[in-house]
């Protein structure tokens, strides 16, 4: 018996890259989502689970600007896409785990959305990030709410968990972390995923 062919460049995972293409084609939400974090974002960012560049776009013209993955075939393409920037570094991480070349490095930024969900160990992932901040530094995460939500879209995506509030300001909390804001993302979203 023979598998259906897979159109993605990225058969190591079907679902979260089909859901990055199909994200890449729709510009004007991927800005209205940028829009709601730029303020948040300074001039030396590293993006933890830059998949294939959809928000990395809009602050690429920062500083300093590191975006990672753990998939090999994503950093190709960010590589392919931003690698020629004298201020852009493509670099291969896997949380809890830091790589040598990011451990003596500190950043006044982290983006990290929608990646957390996807990581067993989330406190150690807190942690490393933690590490890589410097004083006063930010760290703009964006993860999926709602346990009740939990279902067979997000095992196929990876998915470990869906966060109430009451469980992330625990995890900061855990971690050192003070809150600064807190708030939902796209509440107009549920139905679709609920249905989907």
């Amino acid at each position: 018996m023979t598998q259906p062919r897979n159109s993605s460049p990225f058969p190591q995972d079907v679902v979260g890259a089909a859901t990055l293409e199909r994200m890449a084609k729709v510009p004007a939400f991927n800005r209205w989502m940028f829009d709601r974090l730029a303020d948040w974002i300074g001039s030396r960012v590293l993006e933890i689970g830059s998949g294939i560049g959809n928000m990395s776009q809009f602050f690429i013209d920062r500083d300093q600007v590191v975006l990672t993955d753990t998939e090999s075939a994503y950093r190709l393409v960010l590589q392919e896409k931003f690698g020629a920037r004298g201020n852009v570094a493509v670099v291969a991480l896997s949380l809890p785990h830091v790589p040598r070349e990011l451990s003596d490095r500190r950043f006044d930024t982290i983006v990290c959305l929608n990646v957390l969900e996807h990581i067993d160990d989330d406190i150690g992932s807190l942690e490393a990030m933690y590490s890589l901040l410097e004083p006063a530094g930010k760290l703009v995460l964006l993860v999926p709410a709602f346990p009740g939500l939990y279902g067979s879209l997000d095992r196929a995506l990876g998915h470990y968990r869906r966060y109430t509030r009451k469980l992330l300001r625990a995890r900061y909390a855990k971690v050192g972390f003070a809150m600064r804001r807190l708030e939902y993302f796209n509440l107009a979203g549920i139905p679709g995923w609920w249905i989907t």
